[in-house]
């Protein structure tokens, strides 16, 4: 890695505004499909985020608390209230693609030093105009913190000494956020520190190499949990990770067939309020939890509670008595969800019209002005615009991956874009595997972490164009003697 001192006397500029304005250009790049749409894109589920960060900010903060919180990250909701204040999600998207660019930043001056600013533009306009990167953070969600908490976890155990203390310090902050914000991202991440700690012991690193930096990510994640427990313990009487949530489980299952059919066999005997239920059971997980006739929205909050405590016997009852046939549809599912990866549903919504009105008036003309409202974004063509990317990229990379490990051809410090990669290769598998067999197959959750293996494709492009700078320099020096 350049010195700043070599840095900086190599260009008039100095090295932090030369960053510092190219994050802030890659963050512009990221931001075009809300300047596109003519407003920051917005899901069913954004709506909540913002409603509920004021209600759990007077129980924390003044003390005045609320029978109803919601059932979505509070802490998501939190962190974005100051942003937004319920007048305008603008400043939601603007601190979105700002970490995403200053994280993409740090990663690409970790694995390829030597490259430029022109570089990192270029990587940031191709992510930006042909991955899901851009749609991401431009949409209010929690969706894109979740692969910036992974990269984060890349820097501080494989790239710390690329990093400088306040750095490292913004690492931690943007991780841990992103742990908090959805249940999956916390999941996933540690799932996580045991593939470092695994990838830091076939390095055959010192045991002290290998224990220290897994466990600061460790510490991470369980500083994330503590908060979520800290602050569900204040709202609701009760300590917990998720708060107030739907049965996900018993959703999935009963939609999957496997856990209809024990109901079927044994409702007879048994005394679950579900059984009552028996002959209108959804076969969409969706319909059971958020159709307007479907079971979660039409019971009372008591009979709901009771679905929830019926959800882990009924998902255990089922594993023992259709372990095969469970397996196979979850394997399926998670299969069809490997697969599904394009844009994700932005279709116009009366619903979310609505609600702009009761929870963020201000906004609402700019919603209902802008193409999403009047179904004018073009959803299909980026779709399949990605589609064809990744499918490359994946190429390209498994080709790469293979060529660094076999002959190690890589040049400036080879080994931690190898130890990169095998984070990006696996953390789609894990999310696809996490979101598909506990939730349900759709193209929201893989594309969400998908843009990291064209982002790592591009990494290792501009790798191979600085070894063959490099032989040319050398070769050019040769002939010159």
């Amino acid at each position: 890695m350049l010195e700043p001192g070599r840095l900086a006397r190599s260009n008039n500029c100095p090295p932090s505004l030369r960053s510092s304005a190219a994050v802030l250009l890659g963050a512009l790049f990221l931001s075009w499909p809300a300047f596109y749409n003519g407003f920051p894109l917005i899901y069913a589920d954004s709506m909540s985020y913002m409603a509920d960060g004021r209600p759990v900010a007077r129980a924390v903060f003044l003390h005045q608390t609320s029978d109803y919180y919601g059932m979505r990250s509070f802490i998501y909701s939190l962190g974005i209230l100051p942003f937004h204040w319920n007048f305008s999600p603008w400043p939601v998207v603007a601190l979105q693609c700002l970490l995403a660019a200053f994280v993409v930043w740090l990663v690409m001056r970790a694995v390829l030093p030597r490259r430029s600013v022109p570089c990192y533009l270029g990587l940031m306009f191709c992510l930006s105009l042909l991955t899901s990167a851009s749609w991401y953070s431009s949409i209010v969600l929690p969706d894109i913190l979740g692969p910036l908490a992974y990269l984060a976890f890349f820097l501080l155990v494989f790239a710390r000494d690329s990093l400088s203390r306040r750095e490292r310090y913004a690492l931690y902050g943007i991780a841990w956020w992103g742990l908090t914000a959805h249940s999956t991202h916390f999941m996933l991440a540690a799932g996580l520190c045991l593939l470092v700690a695994l990838m830091l012991t076939v390095e055959r690193r010192p045991l002290r190499r290998i224990v220290l930096p897994t466990a600061e990510v460790a510490a991470i994640v369980l500083v994330a949990a503590l908060a979520q427990l800290a602050l569900h313990g204040y709202l609701y009487g009760k300590p917990s990770l998720n708060g107030e949530r739907p049965p996900y489980l018993m959703a999935r299952i009963v939609a999957d067939g496997p856990g209809r059919w024990y109901l079927e066999k044994n409702c007879g005997h048994l005394t679950w309020f579900i059984c009552g239920h028996l002959d209108h059971l959804a076969d969409n997980p969706d319909d059971f939890l958020w159709a307007p006739d479907g079971i979660w929205q039409t019971d009372t909050d008591e009979e709901n509670k009771q679905l929830v405590r019926e959800e882990m016997p009924l998902v255990l009852a089922t594993m023992r008595a259709y372990p095969r046939e469970q397996l196979a549809r979850s394997s399926r599912n998670f299969w069809d969800q490997l697969n599904r990866f394009g844009l994700f549903d932005l279709e116009p919504s009366d619903w979310v019209g609505a609600e702009f009105g009761r929870i963020m008036p201000a906004a609402q003309t700019g919603y209902t002005r802008g193409r999403q409202a009047h179904n004018a974004l073009p959803l299909e063509l980026f779709s399949d615009t990605q589609y064809w990317v990744v499918l490359a990229c994946l190429g390209l990379v498994c080709l790469g991956m293979v060529a660094g490990f076999i002959s190690r051809i890589f040049p400036h410090r080879p080994v931690r874009l190898l130890e990169l990669g095998v984070i990006v290769l696996v953390m789609p598998v894990a999310n696809g595997l996490l979101t598909g067999v506990l939730s349900m197959p759709d193209d929201r959750y893989e594309a969400r972490v998908i843009w990291l293996l064209p982002m790592l494709a591009g990494l290792m492009g501009m790798s191979w164009l600085s070894r063959d700078e490099q032989e040319t320099r050398q070769l050019n020096s040769e002939f010159a003697r």
